[in-house]
């Protein structure tokens, strides 16, 4: 039994064209791996902690104390534990005695300053100490990884690659090294991006996140084009089957 060449040709062709479907979707490895271009060696960083500031809607947990706990104590009524004391729409907050003060657009150790300097003030308590935390402290990490999900953090701080982690790490498609995140501060959306591959992530503002602030992984050019036009998954092996059954039954009939 002999194979013509233009047999063997059109055995090659059909045969190989599933392969080049296959093939057109795949990307560099070397696209899903992080830090790829830094270097061994030290990296100087010195990218402080951000403080949040305060937006309407925030959930604060307000400790006043004193050396005097009984004067204290009145300053405290519903504004300490997990109910929290609300920022209102209006961005202010109520304290005790002091009445209505404006929270937003500053962060929690310029908010207890200003109740520190209205105690002292008004002569309500001698050396009061103001302990401000976020009960609602949050970030939310969507696009591609493989868990997207709104992350709590109680410790109020959390570094990008944290968020990623917790989000259960980025897919193969995601694109590195063009991080979105997005962050809001008086009234105004704020849009950072950061290249993971780059050894400037270390002292990029963005390393560390804000309460409230989202991270978007952008798909891939090649997982958008895949997506848009996508192959059923078992098109390129009906093909490779029925390239082999066409195969053998040429050489049959042959």
């Amino acid at each position: 039994m002999k194979i013509t060449n233009t047999h063997g040709i059109g055995f090659l062709a059909i045969f190989l064209f599933p392969l080049l479907i296959l093939s057109c979707s795949t990307i560099n490895p070397k696209d899903a791996v992080y830090f790829n271009t830094i270097a061994e060696g030290r990296v100087a960083t010195n990218t402080p902690i951000p403080e949040s500031l305060i937006q309407s809607n925030d959930l604060l947990s307000i400790s006043i104390n004193s050396l005097n706990p009984n004067a204290s104590a009145m300053f405290n009524v519903n504004n300490s534990g997990t109910a929290g004391t609300l920022v209102g729409s209006d961005g202010s907050i109520y304290i005790p005695i002091l009445g209505n003060l404006k929270a937003t657009g500053v962060t929690k150790s310029q908010l207890a300053s200003t109740i520190t300097k209205a105690l002292i003030d008004q002569k309500l308590l001698i050396d009061p100490i103001v302990t401000i935390r976020f009960l609602n402290f949050r970030v939310t990490v969507l696009g591609e990884v493989n868990r997207p999900t709104v992350i709590p953090v109680p410790s109020e701080k959390i570094s990008l690659m944290e968020a990623i982690g917790a989000a259960g790490d980025l897919t193969f498609d995601a694109l590195r090294n063009n991080v979105l995140i997005i962050r809001e501060e008086s009234g105004q959306k704020i849009i950072g991006r950061v290249d993971l591959n780059s050894n400037e992530i270390f002292s990029s503002p963005y390393y560390y996140l804000k309460s409230n602030d989202i991270v978007y992984v952008e798909p891939q050019r090649s997982k958008i084009k895949e997506t848009t036009s996508r192959t059923p998954p078992w098109v390129p092996l009906a093909l490779t089957g029925l390239s082999i059954a066409f195969t053998v039954a040429s050489i049959i009939v042959r």
